[in-house]
């Protein structure tokens, strides 16, 4: 078990088998106007479509790259939703200051470009399976403080079980790249303990836990972004880009 900051502990995962097959069979169950991002489908030897078992490297980086963007999207419109219903406009402004308070800010996970284009695709793909399995907990937890507000709306509750949902598909999908990619059978740090950080000084116009909600759904969509990121940078290296600096 290793702990960073003293407040965030990890524990090394191992065994990942037929992660690939399960993984393709989560993604089949998304509802129809998505699964046109992701085919899922495979053709046999006469040309028939038949449910794959196996996956190339190149497609199934795809796959998870895709599953990213929908995730940051989804977050990005679950923020807005959650601002414009609970948030007063005034205190808009902390979504431009979110991230000094994240729960994922001590991981040693690069943040600059510059830092981020010196990075090894190995960490590349552990710094997103690493931002992923520590987003597991506080999405759970974001539902069930989302069910007590009297006039959250359907759509809001809906798309943070989404995404918790996708998550777990975007993980398994990362597990199987890295047995493609790096050959390992031992993964990641996994984190299972969060410390949600309280606000020093609540605001009158709003209370403490709607500040504690909004912030952890400004964290998730810049970690969110993070994962997309990683995994387009990672495709542009694959691709042997002579420049992949616009990431």
């Amino acid at each position: 078990m290793v702990c960073f900051s003293g407040h965030v502990c990890v524990c090394v995962c191992v065994c990942v088998s037929s992660v690939l097959q399960a993984w393709l069979w989560c993604v089949s169950l998304w509802p129809c106007w998505l699964s046109h991002a992701v085919p899922l489908d495979c053709k046999d030897e006469t040309g028939s479509l038949i449910q794959c078992t196996s996956i190339s490297q190149e497609k199934l980086l795809d796959r998870v790259i895709q599953h990213a963007e929908l995730i940051y999207r989804v977050s990005e419109e679950s923020c807005t939703l959650f601002e414009q219903m609970f948030v007063p406009y005034p205190l808009h402004a902390l979504r431009n200051q979110g991230g000094t308070m994240c729960h994922t800010k001590p991981f040693p996970i690069p943040g600059s470009k510059s830092e981020i284009q010196q990075i090894s695709d190995k960490w590349l793909l552990h710094s997103v399976l690493m931002l992923v399995q520590s987003w597991m907990e506080p999405l759970i937890y974001l539902q069930t403080t989302l069910n007590r507000y009297d006039d959250a709306p359907d759509t809001l509750l809906n798309k943070t079980k989404w995404v918790s949902d996708k998550l777990l598909s975007l993980e398994q999908g990362v597990v199987v790249l890295i047995r493609k990619m790096l050959d390992e059978g031992i993964l990641t740090p996994s984190i299972f303990e969060h410390t949600l950080t309280p606000y020093d000084e609540p605001s009158p116009e709003i209370p403490e836990s709607v500040l504690r909600d909004y912030n952890l759904l400004i964290c998730f969509k810049k970690d969110a972004h993070k994962m997309e990121t990683f995994l387009k940078l990672l495709k542009c290296r694959q691709s042997n880009k002579l420049s992949c600096l616009s990431y």
